[in-house]
Parts: C-alpha cells; structure tokens; sequence
C-alpha cells in the first residue's frame, strides 16, 4: 500500500470524497453533517492522503490544523472493496506519524452515532482516541461524538 499527499485532482478521488459525503447525510441528521466537501478539502489548513494499491484507489485521509499544536482527523474513507484490509488504520497511523512530524500536541475528530460508524469508532480508540469534550465549534448533541489523543 503507497500513501501519498494527493491534490484531490483526480477523478477517483473525487468520487470516493463524494461517496463519503454522501454517506454521512445519508447517516446522520442534517444539522449534524459536518464532513467537508471538496472545496473545504481543499483549504490551505487541510492535507489530504491517499492510498494505492499500484492504481487502485484504496482509501483517503485528511488532517486539518486548527492551531499550531492541534489537528482534525477529516474525511477517513476506505473503498468499499478495500474493507477490512487494514487500509482505515494504515491511514490513520499516517496522519498520527505526520501530527506528530508537526509538533501537534493534540488530534481530535467529531464522528456521529449508531451503526454505521462503529467501525470507525473501533478504529480510532483501537489507537488511543477517547471520547471527550466538544472543540473547534462543534454543539454537541445527542448524535455526535468527539475523540481525542494526546500526542
């Protein structure tokens, strides 16, 4: 499996980012949908890593700065036909390798509830993220939930 710093240029990664956004409003109320769209990707505070399989697309990534010692897991995605292959966690420890690189003292994330983000919810406390309070102007509610690792 290659990572690399992608430019959200290509066509293959454009569709798995619109999957991913669409999966979320499909999964979530809408006042609690707070995945970033392309344009929010593509932010200057926003990096954004992909996956191969040679030139299969196997996943994406994304780590927003929200401050000099803090980070934002964003937009995590595994492809359908890469589950369960490690590629989720190949991403993550990547993203963690690079807050650290940063001197980030702290990475957090806001995820939602229920089934369909349980996996993701394994993931991520499978390397250390526990639940905690809201940050980055996030309202808390009965459907979101926020994680955080001191690094």
């Amino acid at each position: 499996m290659d990572i690399r710093l992608d430019d959200l240029s290509g066509q293959l990664v454009q569709d798995l980012l619109a999957a991913h956004l669409a999966g979320m409003q499909e999964n979530s109320p809408p006042d609690s949908v707070y995945a970033l769209d392309l344009s929010g990707l593509l932010e200057r505070d926003v990096s954004v890593w992909t996956a191969w399989d040679e030139a299969e697309l196997m996943g994406v990534g994304a780590l927003k700065q929200l401050s000099s010692s803090t980070g934002e897991i964003k937009s995590m995605r595994t492809d359908p036909r890469h589950l369960r292959k490690g590629v989720g966690l190949a991403l993550l420890d990547h993203i963690v390798a690079v807050a650290n690189e940063r001197g980030y003292r702290r990475l957090s994330l806001e995820t939602g509830s229920g089934a369909e983000f349980e996996a993701a919810l394994t993931l991520y406390r499978k390397r250390g993220f526990e639940n905690g309070e809201p940050f980055g102007g996030y309202k808390p509610t009965a459907f979101n939930q926020f994680l955080h690792l001191d690094l």
